[in-house]
């Protein structure tokens, strides 16, 4: 258990820091161009937007998830990367499927990854929401506008 701990542990302050970063970026981003577009009403730049930080949190989650693919090449529980990968979805999504099993020595870090997973999907999601409300918040501002003109 203790061996587990110690090779999924820095992988998952290094899931941590990267998903941090992502969230960081997306936010910027998406701060940076509501403010260059202010004066758009387009529904067309609202879509753009939330498919932009929809995207974003997506592939920071499958980079963690590759990331622990390697984990588990650099192990040697897997001989082809697309098994490992494989593996690795189904333990970061929390799936479960058991019709691949890694081996009694290493079995404890699918739920170290899986508890790594539900974590980064629910900052993934709340990145998300905090972005439809601005949408939203955004879009209701303009109406209110509009109406004391």
């Amino acid at each position: 258990m203790l061996l587990n701990l110690l090779a999924g542990l820095p992988v998952m302050l290094f899931c941590l820091i990267l998903q941090a970063i992502f969230v960081t970026v997306c936010l910027r981003q998406y701060v940076r161009f509501r403010h260059a577009q202010a004066a758009s009403e387009s529904q067309w730049l609202n879509i753009l937007l939330l498919s932009m930080v929809m995207l974003l949190m997506l592939l920071g989650n499958f980079v963690q998830m590759i990331i622990w693919a390697v984990l588990f090449m650099l192990l040697n529980e897997f001989d082809e990367f697309a098994t490992a990968l494989y593996h690795s979805a189904v333990n970061f999504a929390t799936l479960g499927y058991g019709d691949i099993v890694m081996s009694a020595r290493w079995r404890l870090l699918g739920p170290l990854e899986a508890a790594n997973g539900i974590l980064m999907f629910g900052v993934s999601t709340s990145v998300m929401t905090a972005a439809v409300m601005d949408v939203i918040k955004h879009n209701t501002d303009k109406l209110q506008q509009h109406k004391r003109s």
